[in-house]
């Protein structure tokens, strides 16, 4: 069984964050995860089909479905990192698929500390008010994911708080712009005890123009 890296390419036309225009430089991206994953022994999955209307589910919230996306493909797999197509991997990362414990693995968002303490706060206090605010240095970047097949009741339990939700969250997307499962799945973690092994900020680096790194 291999370990999977899994992306979402997907060409929903119009405007915006999901535009052909911007996907123009996903190639980039998935090039380099590409390489990665011959350096790795890993398998590169890229999605380029919506499983639901975005208007009725954004794109975002559809990659929690990632376990019953590969098993209906038929592909077997130990763990799978879901990442963002706005991502360049170096190849001669080290291999973080040996670092998670067998838990499931993120970084710490070290990038806009004003965007993620308002967005902690808007979603806690309009949907999950019954448990604690999430410490800043506990939230992980959405766009960097490892889980294995232990986790995919918890995704199930993600994608049920969805729906069940839907029309909150997609009111607190557009009321708030503070993100859409980034800060939801952070706090759905701690709901549901599910242990985070905290990898390296260098497997995720975040504004890197903000500290002077390009």
């Amino acid at each position: 069984m291999k370990n999977i890296v899994f992306i979402m390419d997907i060409d929903i036309g119009g405007e915006g964050r999901y535009s052909s225009e911007r996907r123009m430089s996903y190639k980039y991206s998935i090039d380099s995860w590409k390489k990665w994953c011959e350096n790795n022994k890993s398998e590169l999955f890229v999605l380029n089909d919506l499983l639901f209307d975005n208007d009725d589910m954004g794109i975002c919230w559809q990659r929690y479905y990632v376990h019953d996306i590969l098993e209906s493909n038929e592909i077997d797999y130990q763990q799978v990192l879901m990442v963002d197509a706005d991502t360049i991997v170096h190849p001669g990362c080290p291999n973080f698929f040996n670092r998670t414990k067998g838990k499931y693995a993120g970084v710490v968002t070290d990038g806009c500390y004003e965007w993620v303490n308002r967005s902690l706060t808007n979603y806690h206090d309009y949907l999950f008010n019954e448990q604690d605010k999430l410490p800043t240095w506990e939230y992980i970047n959405g766009g960097f994911q490892i889980s294995n097949k232990t986790h995919k009741k918890f995704y199930k339990k993600v994608t049920d708080f969805y729906w069940k939700h839907k029309s909150e969250l997609i009111y607190a997307q557009k009321k708030f712009l503070v993100g859409t499962d980034q800060t939801p799945i952070n706090y759905l973690l701690k709901k549901h005890h599910i242990e985070v092994e905290m990898l390296p900020t260098c497997f995720n680096v975040q504004d890197m123009f903000k500290k002077s790194l390009l």
